[in-house]
């Protein structure tokens, strides 16, 4: 036990920090389809009996090093043309696409005490919010926590996905980027809903805010919406209206080629994901992990703490480590500990080396505690 104890004035000596700490996270296509087995059976990726949503691994899911990286899902909102009873999975596609624009956009109503489908917003590929202009049918990225930590970095955000043939799908030259070009990290050119900031993806050419965009990325809940209309030649339609539609945008194994449209209405909601990750050729952000902190700093003045705690410091009544009498204490300090009111020791601070306390100088020690 410490013999004597200086108080911290939380006033002067006491003050709290944020630090944000960022990590670049790339995916590259090789890992989703190529790597691990032949597509679309690739061992790092798990369909569920369930059938709503598949994940995706970074090495094979039966693998105890495996780490889960993310979840690929589609769905369509019931007021579109391809919600039809006779399409696959039409429930389960929509229902995906409810619980998802029910937990980052909320309500158009200001009660929840009706969900009625008019009354859930649907996602739409601006900041506005005006139910004009929506993503009627779209692909969902579900980002793990393990990569997004706190939250993806504003203006960071970018996926690279194939729009050419089916067989040429890896060739970079038919390619489209989309990224979160105008979002800032003050704020700006950020919309906030009840999932947290969202910006909208557009092209990599993007020249100003009149673009159009072709999804939105929710950066708290580390998930990015992609509209089936970047599947269209020139890229672009709205709930489900014709088009020039990459004819090939999915093969199955019998030969047969459907276009996003026709996927999204026959094929399951793992089918549509194999087409969807058959041409994701990148994906990159950076996540940020938030450290709050709270600084004390300890002083011990010129005639505090000169004498050592430890009980060999002093033999019958006398200081060891003096040769002469008259000569003033010496002391090293190795450790800081951290008291409450009631002199109950909360935490222990090391230092990395110990430092020489006399009546000639006195310490200010800066601990940091993060959390």
């Amino acid at each position: 036990m410490p013999r004597s104890y200086q108080p911290i004035n939380p006033t002067t000596d006491t003050t709290t920090t944020r630090t944000f700490l960022h990590e670049v996270i790339p995916i590259t296509g090789t890992i989703l389809s190529g790597t691990y087995g032949t597509f679309p059976d690739n061992t790092n990726i798990k369909n569920y009996t369930h059938g709503m949503f598949q994940s995706v691994y970074d090495y094979p899911y039966l693998s105890s090093s495996a780490n889960h990286i993310f979840d690929l899902t589609v769905g369509y909102g019931s007021f579109t043309e391809l919600s039809a009873s006779g399409n696959t999975q039409n429930s389960k596609k929509i229902n995906m696409y409810t619980s998802h624009a029910l937990t980052l956009l909320g309500l158009t109503a200001s009660t929840t005490a009706s969900l009625a489908a008019d009354s859930i917003r649907s996602f739409e590929s601006d900041l506005v919010l005006d139910q004009v202009g929506t993503m009627g049918a779209v692909f969902f990225v579900d980002l793990s926590r393990l990569l997004v930590k706190d939250e993806i970095k504003k203006n960071t955000f970018s996926i690279t996905l194939a729009t050419g043939s089916w067989e040429n799908s890896k060739e970079s030259g038919q390619s489209l980027t989309l990224q979160d070009a105008r979002a800032r990290v003050n704020g700006d050119n950020v919309n906030t809903t009840l999932g947290g900031d969202y910006g909208v993806l557009y092209t990599a050419s993007v020249a100003s805010a009149g673009d159009a965009g072709y999804g939105v990325v929710f950066y708290q809940a580390g998930v990015a919406v992609i509209t089936a209309s970047i599947f269209s030649t020139p890229q672009g339609f709205i709930d489900g209206a014709q088009g020039n539609f990459i004819p090939d945008f999915h093969k199955r194994n019998g030969g047969q080629t459907l276009n996003v449209l026709h996927t999204l209405a026959s094929a399951s909601i793992s089918g549509a994901c194999d087409a969807f990750r058959h041409r994701i050729q990148n994906i990159s952000f950076n996540n940020t992990t938030e450290i709050n902190s709270t600084i004390h700093t300890c002083r011990a003045g010129y005639n505090a703490f000169n004498y050592s705690s430890n009980p060999t410091y002093v033999k019958n009544s006398k200081i060891v480590v003096k040769d002469i009498a008259s000569d003033n204490p010496v002391a090293y300090v190795t450790t800081v500990g951290l008291y409450n009111a009631q002199n109950e020791l909360l935490a222990v601070a090391k230092l990395s080396e110990p430092l020489r306390k006399s009546v000639s100088n006195e310490l200010s020690i800066r601990v940091r505690l993060d959390y």
